[in-house]
């Protein structure tokens, strides 16, 4: 009664021990907010996390590669030139073709020669004499198809395929075909490697890598291209070899290089090198880089390799220039690595010359740079600072120090390049070709059009008796590049 008179009394009192109360509890939750990280239990979203590309296992698929067939228009042609690889026919994204090309687009409908509609994914064709070959993946099918088009009009010759059941993971299929007068080669998402005959079709071998080798299939399944070299299949496994040579005829294995350090798998591709008269495959793996002796009594032994250089997520591959230092570069902060060979009695010895992260100096995401006249050419990263989606030019010997950019307007995201006749063609990721004029002086813009309305235009280009072979996630062309 005391207490309720004295409310009564001073009115005041009441709301000033009401304020005080309140003020202490808001003071208690805010400390409490404070030493309380509300995030503390969450996992970081790493890519791969959400094991999207871990449908089926080494243990628990079976693939009956290369099981089913469809033959379709037989293609005649008179053309003579190739891209056979990923990367072209010497493995640097340079045609040497003699035909002149434009270097100002016009109507661009009237230079598209056909399109075609693929399963979603990033795989880039191959050309040879007149026919382009593309490993697709058919979602109604749930199958790898290796498909083969007429570079002119687009009809489909036939497919080769085989079922196996994968999700979407941003993407499906993301790898070339090598093809060769003899053989075709491809590895499917999950690490199927098909031979087949160039001019039937007809199968010839298969190896599942992931069975086989235990293989770890990479985050966004498997990126390498494949490599035909003097009719071996050459296939960086991982797992339990590291890398391995088939005889493409028999599918018989010619030698098997070990694997030690567990390196694994990566986006990335081999890249055949010759230096000192030694020819080597160069391959960026998870978990170091190294130079494998590709023939000679010692082919299958590491000539070289380094653990300095170890990424979980690599798709460029390595750049290999005459004198001896090699190029490499990683998305997702991976930043750039320049490596130096140097011949130690009968072997090799490497030295890292310098390294830094993405923002410092030419860096990579996805695409491999391209040496062109003693320059590096290459797209920077999106954490590559104020210089991020730009082309530049570096000089080799410093690959920190830009010679030149494209400018603030002019960025090009995470698309393909290459250079034919002396002019370098660049697709950005919503299906904007650009035709940019290559030197050390400065970034000279001749053209660009709007081919087509795209979303990650990723896959690497392919040209040929100057056409053009591009796509997006989800659909090919061919454009018409003569002048």
């Amino acid at each position: 009664m005391r207490l309720k008179q004295y409310f009564l009394d001073k009115p005041s009192a009441k709301y000033t021990i009401l304020l005080t109360a309140l003020t202490i509890i808001c003071t208690v939750a805010f400390v409490w907010w404070l030493l309380n990280d509300p995030s503390q239990s969450f996992a970081t979203n790493v890519p791969g996390m959400d094991k999207r590309n871990a449908v089926n296992t080494a243990n628990n698929k079976v693939v009956k590669i290369g099981e089913h067939f469809t033959a379709f228009e037989a293609v005649k042609s008179t053309l003579t030139e190739t891209w056979p690889r990923f990367r072209g026919e010497n493995y640097d994204n340079i045609s040497t073709s003699a035909i002149k090309l434009t270097d100002k687009f016009g109507d661009i409908k009237k230079r598209i020669r056909w399109s075609v509609e693929l399963g979603e994914g990033h795989a880039g064709a191959a050309i040879y004499k007149g026919l382009v070959y593309v490993l697709d993946y058919d979602e109604t099918k749930r199958a790898d198809m290796l498909k083969c088009f007429s570079l002119v009009d687009g009809k489909e010759s036939w497919r080769r395929w085989y079922d196996i059941a994968i999700k979407r993971n941003h993407g499906m299929s993301r790898t070339i075909p090598a093809i060769s007068d003899k053989y075709i080669l491809s590895i499917g998402p999950r690490c199927d490697v098909m031979c087949v005959d160039r001019q039937t079709g007809n199968f010839k071998w298969g190896l599942d890598v992931e069975k086989e080798y235990s293989t770890e299939v990479p985050l966004w399944y498997t990126g390498q291209c494949a490599l035909l070299d003097d009719n071996k299949a050459i296939i960086a496994t991982g797992g339990k070899a590291l890398m391995i040579a088939i005889d493409c005829e028999t599918g018989k294995k010619i030698w098997e290089t070990p694997n030690p350090n567990k390196w694994k798998m990566s986006h990335s591709s081999i890249m055949p090198y010759t230096w000192k008269g030694k020819k080597m495959y160069v391959y960026s793996a998870v978990g170091g880089a190294c130079g494998i002796a590709a023939d000679g009594p010692d082919a299958g032994k590491v000539l070289w390799e380094t653990k300095a250089w170890n990424h979980n997520v690599i798709a460029p591959s390595p750049v290999c220039m005459p004198d001896g230092k090699i190029f490499l570069t990683a998305g997702y902060g991976g930043g750039s690595m320049m490596l130096q060979l140097k011949e130690e009695g009968s072997g090799f010895s490497v030295k890292v010359l310098y390294e830094y992260l993405p923002k410092d100096g030419l860096a990579c995401e996805q695409q491999t740079p391209l040496y062109y006249q003693g320059h590096l050419y290459g797209i920077l990263p999106k954490d590559g600072g104020t210089l991020r989606n730009q082309l530049v030019c570096v000089d080799p010997s410093d690959t920190k120090k830009m010679i030149w950019s494209s400018g603030k307007t002019t960025r090009f995201g995470l698309g393909p390049y290459l250079i034919s006749d002396n002019k370098m063609f660049i697709l950005n990721d919503e299906g904007v070709l650009t035709i940019v004029k290559p030197g050390a002086g400065k970034f000279e813009l001749l053209d660009e059009v709007k081919v087509f309305d795209a979303q990650d235009a990723w896959a690497p280009m392919a040209i040929a008796d100057g056409y053009l072979v591009l796509r997006d996630s989800k659909k090919m062309y061919c454009v018409d590049l003569k002048k």
